[in-house]
């Protein structure tokens, strides 16, 4: 069994996008994989956009209440989103789902809310909620101005938290970056872990092109 937790440099940077190319990517080559979303919040029209994208890019059918065990309908922080609605997370239920559906695919793409400390009630926040699970993390970098200290003080908190960063991946989230090469070897010299693909500004997001921009060699896996 294997599997990945994916993290951010901040919200909006592409978590979801690069969850969904892994998968692509893990499915083509012929692996069993399912994508989960712990929590998401945000829904529009009856769904949460994070949480479809996942299934859709998936090659197992596993039951939305292993995939997504809390959903919340208001796009803001996870534990502002749970007070509203009168819970409260539990990691021990997240775990339970993620050992369920681990149990049941060859790989696992975990994805976070927010970036990496991005609470999820008074005691816990994402990085617990990644030690929780025991996964090693893929770091996604949103590529815009102030992304290298975004990105150098989350693989600190990665590395406090104890946990292995596997690799990132650089997102070209704005495409009027200045110096996005400069800023992409700055990077790759400061991140003590491999660069497993660079992906191109799009819009809209073409997944399965994505997927073939990712290097899955560098996580150990063909």
């Amino acid at each position: 069994m294997a599997g990945w937790f994916v993290t951010g440099t901040d919200t909006g940077v592409g978590k979801t996008v690069v969850s969904c190319a892994l998968l692509r990517a893990l499915g083509a080559s012929g692996h069993s994989v399912a994508g989960m979303k712990p929590v998401a919040a945000g829904c529009e029209n009856g769904k949460w956009q994070d949480v479809e994208l996942l299934i859709a890019a998936s090659n197992h059918d596993a039951s939305r209440a292993l995939i997504n065990p809390y959903a919340f309908t208001e796009p803001i922080a996870p534990h502002i989103a749970a007070q509203q609605a009168g819970l409260a997370i539990d990691l021990d239920v997240i775990q339970r789902s993620y050992a369920s559906l681990r149990s049941q695919v060859d790989v696992t793409i975990v994805e976070g809310a927010g970036g990496f400390l991005v609470p999820l009630g008074s005691r816990h926040d994402i990085s617990d909620l990644a030690r929780a699970l025991g996964l090693p993390i893929i770091l996604v970098v949103g590529m815009r101005l102030g992304c290298l200290n975004h990105a150098l003080l989350t693989r600190r908190a990665i590395h406090a938290a104890g946990l292995t960063l596997a690799g990132w991946v650089a997102n070209r989230i704005d495409p009027a970056m200045l110096q996005p090469e400069e800023n992409l070897r700055a990077l790759i010299e400061r991140l003590d872990c491999p660069l497993l693909g660079v992906l191109p500004y799009q819009a809209p997001v073409d997944i399965p092109y994505m997927a073939g921009q990712i290097d899955l060699s560098k996580l150990g896996l063909d």
